[in-house]
């Protein structure tokens, strides 16, 4: 699958590009600002673009109105046609949002079911009980997602359902040529719907990606041959900021060599999507208490088993806080793109994905551990990277049996040396070693 070695870079088009928080009706092709970024995303070594939703909805885009139309607040479907082409010419895939869990309650269908009741034909498209009301006096019940009313549950088992939302995918997939989707809340999806989903994408487009939202879990559930080829790998994104803030390496190596090692790994051989941040968690800048672990982190992120995927705006390490059930401060708009250090730290990572096989394929395992100590190595036909991370303020002695007058090649820094069976990592350092 394409998605393996690619470097991933979300958008959440909505707050990117200053749309107002309500739907005002008013078309404006704010969409199109996305084009100005590309020469920052191909310095970046990105040639994959994730969006968030961008279909019209009442507010925040998981609260769709119509799957058919771009939302007005970022323009109109020729303006997202033109983002889409010119994004391919530059060798850029496109993965949009599917929002197929709930609708937002502007849906056509679930206004006609107010309108008409009983009578609707439409009434079966969801979870509606008739002998009950709504927090919005409806004169029926009905469920919303995880208790929000303002999102209502769809019924995936329903077979009209289904072909609905299978013929607006491909809709997208005709009119603007994208490569794959993101299904929100995957992990409370029907399996059915699932798998269905798949083989309907498989029969149009067979390295059609699917990546899958899931918080915690048996990620195997849902991604399998049958159904999603991805999904989100939380458990690495909680264990990476966790790890360097609790001066704990042992807990992201846990995780990595539970998922990937060598012995009875549970994930061996799937690719799953790693992230430092999203729309919908605080920024990695605001949640580490070291600032110079940000580098660190990100160097991780890179050499660790998984398809990298940057947040806008995180490759120079903006700040924002999730706080009052507000996603606002994670959302926000960026006129320009900027460059400092860290963005050219994680361009040169991007960079060294995308040309070591071994850090997209190889296994996991670690060589020195401690507390505040990490040294691992990617292994794939022979080939042989090691990474070290040393989260200390203070310098650290390392010690690798076996390894006396190794030549390696720094792969960041093109510098070679030898290694012995012991070297010192400075303070807050890491590095990437190559035989």
């Amino acid at each position: 699958m394409w998605s393996d070695s690619s470097i991933f870079y979300q958008f959440y088009p909505l707050g990117f590009c200053g749309a107002p928080k309500e739907n005002d009706g008013v078309l404006t092709p704010r969409i199109r600002k996305v084009t100005e970024w590309i020469p920052h995303l191909k310095r970046l070594h990105v040639d994959a673009v994730y969006f968030s939703p961008v279909f019209e909805s009442d507010r925040h885009g998981y609260d769709t109105r119509d799957y058919r139309k771009i939302d007005c607040r970022l323009g109109s479907n020729a303006d997202f046609f033109e983002v889409c082409k010119i994004l391919k010419e530059n060798g850029i895939r496109i993965v949009l949002d599917g929002v197929f869990n709930h609708v937002g309650r502007g849906f056509f269908a679930f206004q006609d079911v107010i309108e008409k009741r009983w009578d609707s034909e439409y009434k079966d498209w969801f979870y509606i009980h008739f002998d009950g009301n709504s927090c919005y006096n409806d004169g029926f019940s009905y469920e919303g997602w995880e208790g929000h009313f303002e999102l209502v549950k769809l019924n995936l088992e329903n077979p009209k359902v289904k072909e609905y939302l299978f013929s607006c995918v491909r809709a997208w997939m005709e009119e603007f040529q994208i490569d794959g989707l993101r299904l929100d809340v995957a992990y409370c999806l029907n399996e059915n719907f699932m798998r269905e989903l798949r083989a309907f994408c498989d029969s149009i487009k067979p390295d059609f990606f699917l990546l899958g939202e899931i918080l915690f879990g048996d990620y195997k559930r849902i991604v399998n041959d049958a159904m999603l080829h991805s999904c989100t790998n939380y458990e690495c994104y909680k264990g990476l900021y966790s790890s360097f803030n609790d001066l704990n390496l042992f807990e992201i190596n846990y995780a990595l060599n539970r998922q990937f090692g060598k012995d009875n790994p549970i994930y061996k051989g799937m690719h799953l999507l790693t992230f430092a941040e999203n729309h919908d968690v605080t920024r990695v800048a605001s949640i580490l208490k070291d600032k110079r672990h940000l580098p660190l982190l990100y160097a991780m992120l890179f050499t660790m088993p998984g398809i990298p995927c940057i947040y806008y705006g995180g490759e120079w390490g903006i700040s924002g806080v999730k706080e009052n059930e507000s996603d606002d401060a994670l959302r926000p708009v960026l006129s320009e793109p900027e460059w400092n250090e860290l963005t050219d730290l994680i361009s040169s990572l991007a960079k060294l994905h995308k040309e070591q096989k071994a850090l997209v394929y190889g296994d996991y395992k670690s060589i020195v551990l401690t507390n505040r100590q990490l040294i691992f190595q990617r292994e794939y036909e022979g080939e042989k990277i090691w990474v070290s991370v040393n989260a200390d303020e203070q310098a650290y002695q390392a010690r690798l049996h076996g390894m006396e007058n190794c030549e390696v090649t720094n792969l960041l820094s093109g510098e070679k040396l030898i290694l012995n069976d012991s070297f010192t990592l400075p303070p807050s350092s890491f590095f990437v070693w190559k035989s």
